[in-house]
Order: C-alpha cells, then sequence, then structure tokens
C-alpha cells in the first residue's frame, strides 16, 4: 500500500478498509496523519468553530449486574453503600446544573435488577415534569438490552415508551469495543457487539439522536479498534435519510486506577498523548458519514485535548458537572465554562456552545 494513496482515497471522502485503516495506523507518520485528518475536518466543519456545553452526569443508582473489570464504581445490590438517587437529590443536582446555564441531563447507572421500565418511565417524565426546557440524555445501549430481556419487550418497543416519557438523546455507552472477544474478558455481563448495534440501529429507525463511543488501551489489539470504527461506519449507512443516526463519536482511554482489570489482571492503560492523537485522527479518516469528533478533554487533559482539534476533532466536550465513572479510575481532569472556552481559543479556534445535537446555543 501507498500512503499517499490512502490520503487522497480518505480525502475524497471514499471509505477506506479494515486493512487500508491498519496500515495507516501502523505505518504514517503521525504529523502526516495529523495534517490530512485536519483537512477531513474541514471538509464536514467548515471554519474554525469548536463546540463545547454544560451538562450533567447522574448516576441513577450503582447497583449493576454486569459487574465490568474496568468500573469499580458499581456494587452489588447487597453492598454496604448502594444507593438509588431520590427525586430530592435530582431537583438539588438540577437546579445547581440550570444555574450553571446548562440544560442536559445525562443519566446514566448500573443495570439494577430492581429497576424495571416503569421505573425509567416515571423517571423521566417526573424529571420533565418538573423541569419542562430539560433534555435527557439518557440510558444506553446496554440497559436498553438488559430492560428488553427483563419486560420480554422489543428495543423497539422500549425506545418509544422511554421516548413517549421524555428520552431526548441515546448516549453510546457501553461500547468500549465492538468485539465479542474483547467483551468476553472485560464485560461479559453486558450486551454483545451486535445487540448493541441492533439498539443503536433501532434508535436511528426512531430517529432518536445518538453518539458512538471508544474505550480503548486495554486488552484490544489495534486491528479491533479498526474493525470498530467500521462497524460504526457501516451501520451509520444504514440510517434512514434525514435521520439523525450518529451525531459524534467520542474515544476516550481506559482509565485503569483501582480496577480489577489492572489489580487483578495486571492490564495496564496503554495511553499516551501522541498515540491518542493518532486515533483521533484514523478516526477522523475512516468516520466518512459520522460528521463530528470530539475531544476527550476530561480523560487526556488540556495539551493533547487542545492538540486533537488540530488532529480532527472538532469539539472539546462538556464541563461534566458531576461525574462519577471515570473519576474513580483516575480520569481526574476538571474545567470550567471559562475554561474551556480558554482552551479552544488558545488552540486557535472559536468556541460555540451547543447542544446534544451538536447545534449552536443562540
Amino acid at each position: 500500500m501507498v500512503l499517499d494513496t490512502l490520503y487522497e482515497k480518505a480525502l475524497n471522502l471514499a471509505s477506506l478498509s479494515v486493512e487500508e485503516g491498519e496500515f495507516l495506523y501502523d505505518n504514517a507518520p503521525l504529523e502526516e496523519l495529523m495534517f490530512v485528518a485536519n483537512q477531513l475536518r474541514e471538509k464536514y466543519i467548515p471554519g474554525k468553530n469548536v463546540g463545547w456545553m454544560i451538562d450533567r452526569n447522574v448516576n441513577i443508582t450503582n447497583v449493576c449486574f454486569s459487574q465490568c473489570l474496568f468500573c469499580n464504581f458499581c456494587r452489588k445490590k447487597d453492598a454496604p453503600d448502594v444507593y438509588t438517587t431520590t427525586t430530592e437529590e435530582y431537583v438539588s443536582k438540577i437546579d445547581e446544573l440550570y444555574a450553571l446555564g446548562g440544560d442536559q441531563l445525562l443519566l446514566q447507572g448500573g443495570m439494577n435488577p430492581d429497576l424495571g421500565l416503569s421505573f425509567y418511565i416515571e423517571l423521566f417524565k417526573k424529571l420533565k415534569e418538573l423541569y419542562p426546557s430539560l433534555k435527557l440524555h439518557s440510558l444506553g445501549p446496554p440497559e436498553i438490552v438488559f430492560l428488553a430481556k427483563k419486560e420480554k419487550m422489543t428495543y423497539r418497543d422500549i425506545l418509544s415508551k422511554l421516548i413517549e416519557a421524555g428520552l431526548d438523546s441515546l448516549p453510546g455507552a457501553g461500547a468500549e469495543i465492538l468485539s465479542d472477544r474483547v467483551r468476553k474478558i472485560i464485560s461479559p455481563a453486558k450486551a454483545t457487539s451486535e445487540e448493541w448495534l441492533d439498539v443503536m440501529r433501532t434508535a436511528h429507525y426512531l430517529n432518536l439522536p445518538t453518539s458512538a463511543t471508544m474505550m480503548y488501551g486495554h486488552i484490544e489489539t489495534r486491528r479491533e479498534r479498526i474493525e470498530h470504527l467500521v462497524r460504526l461506519r457501516a451501520l451509520q449507512k444504514e440510517k434512514p435519510a434525514g435521520h439523525y443516526g450518529f451525531i459524534t463519536f467520542i474515544p476516550w482511554p481506559f482509565q485503569d486506577e483501582g480496577t480489577v482489570l489492572r489489580d487483578k489482571r495486571g492490564i495496564i492503560s496503554s495511553y499516551n498523548g501522541p498515540g491518542y492523537l493518532r486515533l483521533i485522527a484514523i478516526s477522523r479518516m475512516m468516520l466518512n458519514n459520522i460528521p463530528n469528533i470530539q475531544a476527550s478533554i476530561l480523560t487526556v487533559g488540556k495539551e493533547t485535548g487542545m492538540l486533537a482539534l488540530h488532529a480532527g476533532a472538532n469539539d472539546l466536550g462538556s464541563i461534566m458537572i458531576e461525574e462519577n465513572v471515570v473519576s474513580v479510575a483516575g480520569g481526574g481532569n476538571r474545567f470550567s465554562a471559562e475554561d474551556l472556552q480558554s482552551i479552544i481559543k488558545e488552540a486557535g479556534f472559536v468556541p460555540v456552545r451547543r447542544n446534544q445535537k451538536y447545534e449552536a446555543y443562540k
């Protein structure tokens, strides 16, 4: 393979194969990948605008039967420190969110065997009743798979009822790496790759805005990372014309502090700054039908986040007023609204506050 030929193919928005993506990943100089990816970013997002937002991540419960090896947040149902967030706690947290200018709530939490569909319907309705302008970016494919099995319902029926109750968009949580070899080791009780994709396929049919993610840097191979991107791209091609589909792709590195994967399996995060920039650039080149790529500044920090904006990313995500899962595994970066805007300007771009649909606030 010839690098220049692959660069030209990517710049023409053609679909690179798994083999071509892997060749670029292994052989292309980082500065060349960043240069090409930056040109591609200009094709999708012309100009210098870089997105950012204000939202809050509230965990519905910390009880989860999945017990993924990379997560040290979840608890078994008989643990002494289990909880389910109360209405009073939601009100306090949402009031603080609104006071800081935000209106989106990222609701996630463990797959608690005691919480069924009716619980989530009642929760969403209650929150929308209390805060009509609140945007619920909530749950994720693993929770939808869990609820469908628990209630003996289809993904479409589960999602339709949640949308009716107030769900505005579906996060790409639980993707990790879309390889069943990997998933059987790090998250064997969670949704399979096909189940994750099937939920998103259904969400796209229902025109529910979604995001796609990747948690990398643990036991996966580089080829599996590329295959993950290709599977996302293939699913995006299936979405009905005019529907949202995947609005953005968000990769972040495995945070290993205190996890079973590190402490009992000896798997240490392989993250480093140049490697992250390489992944961002490769993602921009492979994902020729997903317009936005978000740099996970909360996990990679300011300097790498800024460089990612020159490597194909066009968004720095949220100030994330509250985050409880990644932070307990070592992801300790925090930024205010002023910080994010300043960082974007320092990188040479124009900060644009946006919502989950990547629409600019007016």
